[in-house]
């Protein structure tokens, strides 16, 4: 797994879903400015290969863990330029495992949550409803320093994922950013709810270990580990 330099949750997750597990998961970090705008999430592609060189060679997946670069780079420009130093890895992203999710989860319309300001979000919402999923209420925190999003409390989290999933319409709520807290609250938020709600650490596991030919059924919280 390739971790940003400014995440400090993304790993605490995992954690959370492989400990105890014969599962070998291990971190690479990428420099990534804290300050999050469109040219500093563009900026992390030159630098991927670099972070994904210092991973084992020979591994089962590899996971690229920024939700928002992701969108900006494109899955297919992720996949290039760690397969560039890992050739013939499968490689995932949170964007494109939130998708995985949501079409196994049977989802097109959800309820958005995410720290970032609105040059961020709207490309995001754009990227989703171009793979067949709109966003039918949205809430950020209109955080624009990842450092800070690490200090949201994952009450504030549940609280925004609760009022996004009573909109009308909704079938699901994405939380989004790898450095936003909520393995805590997504059981709270889905018996609240009687919905699935998955996070981009969520979905990026999950897929990571679909990716890698892992049976993971009932590892981690929430609908999406148990299907």
């Amino acid at each position: 797994m390739i971790v940003l330099s400014t995440d400090e949750t993304l790993e605490y997750e995992a954690r959370q879903v492989l400990e105890g597990r014969g599962v070998n998961l291990m971190h690479s970090r990428i420099e990534s400015h804290p300050t999050v705008t469109p040219s500093s999430l563009k900026a992390m592609a030159e630098l991927m290969p670099e972070s994904a060189r210092l991973l084992p060679a020979e591994l089962r997946a590899i996971a690229y863990g920024c939700t928002s670069a992701s969108v900006f780079i494109g899955p297919d420009g992720v996949e290039r330029q760690v397969q560039s130093v890992q050739s013939n890895v499968p490689v995932t992203n949170p964007i494109s495992a939130v998708i995985a999710a949501l079409q196994a989860l049977r989802v097109k319309r959800i309820g958005l949550v995410t720290p970032y300001t609105a040059e961020v979000a709207a490309p995001m919402r754009a990227f989703l409803a171009d793979h067949g999923i709109e966003t039918a209420q949205e809430l950020s925190f209109g955080e624009a320093d990842d450092r800070q999003v690490a200090r949201i409390a994952q009450r504030s989290t549940l609280k925004a994922m609760l009022e996004v999933g009573r909109a009308e319409g909704v079938e699901a709520v994405f939380a989004s950013c790898t450095n936003l807290g909520s393995f805590e609250v997504i059981d709270h938020a889905e018996d609240e709810l009687s919905m699935p709600v998955i996070s981009s650490n969520l979905a990026l596991i999950w897929h990571l270990l679909k990716k890698a030919g892992i049976p993971a059924t009932g590892w981690g919280p929430g609908r999406l580990f148990q299907i």
